[in-house]
């Protein structure tokens, strides 16, 4: 094989440069690699450690931490792809970057598929092992400042996935700690996109169970007629198409918690079930005349009144009661506002790590926008928008022209509060909407080439075309 070309190229070293400067492991056999890729980085002023074999290398990895590995794909005895699954293995976060002969893209490929950051085919370019490393020593300490960012939010202003540091937050974290030991009902009461999913789930981890099941019950999405057979399974034979016996929900969630979301809308007749279940803790399937003993904790959410729908004669007096033996009820972001400032610096720091985007944050400016907006979406609405940003700066900075609502963004504003209020919101479709948006404009801009388009996004052109395929986008 005949030894890669290289180019002399002078730079200004990445330190001086105030770029990112690391800990590299090259893992080659080729002698002639190993020196070219020293003398390279070094020059930029890495730390450098090259070794001829994967056993070396995962050894080195054992003893010391990298902030990057540089791997070759052909390596005799332990291959490159073994030698990859180990290091993942041992750490999900390490950043490799594979190295390979121009006819093993398709292996290079399969190895980005396994974790892989990125791969460099031989003979390459100074500029594009410079090029990639330096992305990969970025995309090593978004992840860091995203650890960072969680440990910080720990203690006070955090408590599992909820975020915030005001009085309202706290009150909330001291209830949970009360209720989350008991074995009682507990309803969840607040506005849709408060995080009543995210209390249910930090109560079930905080009740001495968390190994066991979480079970989430979509109430409003599940067809009436389908619920009853879902929650509480069926025999064979019990209704036309009913070819084998399955387990309902309750039962899955035996031992743990199974959590209702929208309980307003379960219909009188299961109505009827959930009560003998609390009370009785059994149920019969459909079908059956054997019943099924149980032992699950019930947590329950809406985002109305039910008492009204007491009142009115639709919702079961004694099934609201038997639910409402603990109630929660989470503030919406507007009576909550000093959180505002750590729930967007979580999400950015989310969503930059998730793109591998380098930010920085939102500007004074954009900051004073979102605290003072009314947030009818409550926390899902500020995420939509923050992940929306975080996708479309082209800068480190968030500013106040990337926000909905800013001045020229006509046409893509946030969810209006009415279809939150009316039950229509659907996070899912509303946020494909959002991608769909983002994805054709960027193609109007470059005239539909995908390679330009990706890097206005600050995205790969792989992940830009897994995207335009999933959403079945078509520009002409």
């Amino acid at each position: 094989m005949s030894a890669p070309k290289f180019e002399a190229v002078q730079r200004i070293p990445a330190r001086e440069r105030g770029g990112e400067v690391g800990r590299i492991l090259v893992i080659d056999d080729e002698s002639i690699i190993r020196e070219v890729l020293e003398e390279i980085l070094a020059r930029e002023g890495h730390t450098i450690t090259a070794v001829g074999d994967a056993e070396t290398g995962l050894k080195a990895l054992d003893q010391n931490p990298f902030d990057l590995v540089v791997l070759d794909l052909m390596l005799p005895g332990l291959g490159g792809l073994e030698t990859l699954k180990e290091i993942k293995s041992k750490d999900p976060d390490q950043v490799v970057v594979m190295i390979t002969a121009y006819g093993s893209v398709e292996t290079a490929v399969q190895a980005m598929r396994m974790g892989a950051h990125d791969y460099l085919t031989k003979p390459f370019k100074n500029e594009d092992v410079l090029r990639i490393l330096r992305n990969g020593l970025r995309h090593r300490r978004l992840l860091s400042e995203n650890r960072s960012l969680r440990r910080a939010l720990q203690g006070h202003a955090r408590f599992g996935e909820l975020v915030g540091k005001s009085k309202a937050m706290q009150d909330l974290y001291r209830m949970i700690e009360q209720v989350a030991p008991s074995r009682s009902t507990v309803l969840i009461q607040g506005e849709s996109g408060t995080g009543k999913e995210l209390v249910a789930q930090a109560i079930h981890l905080k009740s001495g169970r968390p190994g066991e099941a979480f079970v989430v019950v979509n109430s409003g999405s599940i067809p009436a007629e389908l619920l009853e057979s879902n929650l509480f399974g069926h025999v064979k034979g019990a209704f036309t198409g009913a070819i084998q016996s399955k387990k309902g929900l309750f039962e899955v969630a035996s031992g743990g918690s199974i959590f209702f979301d929208e309980i307003s809308t379960v219909k009188h007749e299961v109505q009827a079930k959930l009560l003998r279940v609390i009370q009785e803790k059994e149920f019969l399937p459909l079908g059956s005349v054997q019943s099924v003993q149980v032992e699950v904790r019930i947590i329950a959410a809406t985002n109305i009144d039910l008492l009204d729908l007491v009142k009115r004669g639709d919702f079961r007096e004694d099934l609201y009661y038997r639910l409402n033996v603990i109630t929660i009820r989470l503030p919406p972001l507007r009576e909550r506002r000093e959180d505002i400032p750590l729930l967007v610096d979580h999400f950015v720091a989310k969503y930059a790590a998730e793109n591998v985007k380098e930010m920085r944050g939102v500007t004074p400016e954009a900051m004073a926008v979102l605290i003072d907006h009314p947030w009818p979406g409550n926390v899902r609405e500020l995420e939509n928008v923050i992940e929306r940003a975080v996708v479309l700066a082209p800068t480190p900075d968030i500013g106040i022209e990337l926000l909905p609502e800013a001045p020229g963004r006509e046409g893509l504003g946030m969810v209006p509060a009415a279809s939150l209020s009316e039950g229509q919101f659907s996070f899912y479709e509303t946020m494909q909407t959002f991608e769909r948006e983002i994805i054709l404009e960027s193609l109007r801009r470059v005239n539909g080439v995908q390679r330009r388009a990706a890097a206005l996004l600050g995205i790969k052109a792989t992940t830009l075309n897994e995207k335009i395929k999933r959403l079945k986008i078509q520009y002409r």
